[in-house]
């Protein structure tokens, strides 16, 4: 059992500890069906066992990778009681703590997806549909994380010139519903799911699916 592995682990036995019904006042998007809690995450629904506090995709019934399942745990640890959106947007760097994470979030989450979907962005679109998102006006996109969690993805496509450009934007409440380090690590499944999605490979980043 790897790192990763081991902490999913200890997630999961934490999640035992909680008072279900306390988490689902904070997470109104919590929603109880059968014996989970069912969420959305990047247009998958997955459910927490509630009995074992195990992760499955009820959507497909394929395995949950371990990224998305320290998202939902890591969701589920941070989010404040009475959270809520502020309806502002603002990039990763202007997040509460966000400025000290914020040049390796530009190199290994921005730069990798503009040259990932350099010259490509009609797959771009394409991958974001099949998130479940939606282009939002002439460069942007909506996706969301979770329903407390929506990202605006901005792609502006290279020419002879300049090389393309992307940008991630998040509502600056967002850290009261994660911690800010979780947000790079929902960037960067973000950067792996619609890379997968478009059956692209990954421009130069340390993010990878784990």
């Amino acid at each position: 059992m790897d790192n990763y592995q081991k902490q999913c682990e200890q997630w999961r036995q934490w999640f035992l500890t909680l008072d279900q019904d306390d988490l689902c006042r904070r997470l109104p998007e919590l929603q109880r069906t059968g014996g989970h809690l069912a969420l959305w995450h990047f247009g998958r629904q997955l459910g927490v066992d509630r009995r074992t506090g195990a992760i499955s995709s009820l959507s497909d019934g394929a395995a949950v990778d371990i990224t998305p399942q320290l998202n939902v745990y890591t969701l589920f640890r941070y989010a404040l009681p009475g959270a809520k959106l502020s309806g502002e947007w603002v990039p990763f760097r202007d997040l509460k703590d966000g400025g000290p994470f914020a040049p390796a979030f530009q190199r290994g989450v921005l730069t990798a997806l503009a040259r990932t979907f350099s010259g490509r962005e009609d797959r771009l679109e394409r991958a974001v549909e099949a998130l479940r998102g939606c282009r939002i006006h002439g460069h942007g996109f909506l996706l969301h994380a979770f329903a407390c969690i929506p990202v605006q993805l901005l792609f502006w496509d290279g020419d002879e010139e300049f090389p393309a450009q992307a940008n991630l934007l998040f509502d600056r409440n967002a850290t009261d519903f994660i911690h800010v380090e979780s947000i790079v690590t929902i960037a960067g499944e973000a950067l792996c799911q619609l890379a997968e999605a478009a059956a692209l490979p990954i421009g130069g980043s340390p993010f990878s699916r784990v």
